[in-house]
């Protein structure tokens, strides 16, 4: 059976199945779900502190959407992703993510970019503590409050999709080695950019943002975007 993971204790409360589908999600982005690895509800439940019942529930959303499959009388494996397929994840993320952003710019207002700087800081303080849980999870709804200024919720919903399907297996590496703090700190630098109209500015910041998931946050090198 596979090794315990570092996943946080759930307050028992309405929801509780999507609080436990978040929470797997973010372990598989961050990669501490490993593909092929087989992971029993109860097992996961004892971790998260809630029943196997809402754990096994929420492992079936996710077979729906392809990030985990079912072991017979075993549990649930993470699905295994081709190093192509996450680059191409991540090309399309970077076309439809860049220039959406981007148009935050003349759009967000300072009552929105007051309400996404504590989103912005809580990253921050969750990388400092070298939370990946809550980082990945953090760093999710603040990327989709984001784009979502520009007003296309398809669009919203989709790059939420493509972002569940990213694994980010260098990000343990990055937050014991302090790197991951400079990547957390371009989310504040980005409400900067958008308050400064600096829109060459923040188009560079948010592509070069995006190309860490398959570069250090990957565990290898960065890489430019293909052209």
């Amino acid at each position: 059976m596979a090794e315990s993971l570092d996943l946080p204790i759930l307050a028992v409360r309405r929801s509780v199945r999507d609080q436990v589908a978040h929470a797997l999600r973010a372990a598989l982005v961050a990669g501490q779900m490993r593909p092929g690895e087989v992971y029993s509800a109860p097992a996961l439940a004892a971790q998260l502190g809630v029943s196997a019942t809402p754990v096994r529930e929420a492992m079936l959303d996710l077979v729906k959407e392809g990030l985990v499959e079912t072991v017979r009388n075993r549990g649930f494996r993470a699905t295994e992703l081709s190093d192509q397929e996450l680059d191409d994840i991540t090309e399309i993320r970077q076309l439809l993510e860049v220039p959406t952003t981007v148009r935050a710019i003349g759009v967000a207002t300072a009552d929105d970019l007051a309400r996404l700087r504590p989103m912005a800081q809580r990253i921050v303080d969750v990388a400092q503590q070298k939370d990946l849980i809550a980082y990945i999870e953090d760093d999710r709804r603040f990327h989709l409050e984001l784009l979502a200024l520009a007003g296309n919720a398809e669009l919203v919903s989709l790059v939420g999709e493509l972002r569940a399907r990213t694994r980010l297996f260098g990000l343990t590496r990055l937050a014991e080695t302090g790197e991951l703090n400079a990547s957390a700190l371009e989310h504040i630098q980005m409400l900067d950019l958008i308050a400064a109209d600096d829109r060459d500015g923040l188009e560079r910041l948010i592509e070069a943002h995006i190309g860490h998931v398959r570069g250090s946050w990957a565990g290898r090198e960065e890489r430019p975007r293909r052209p």
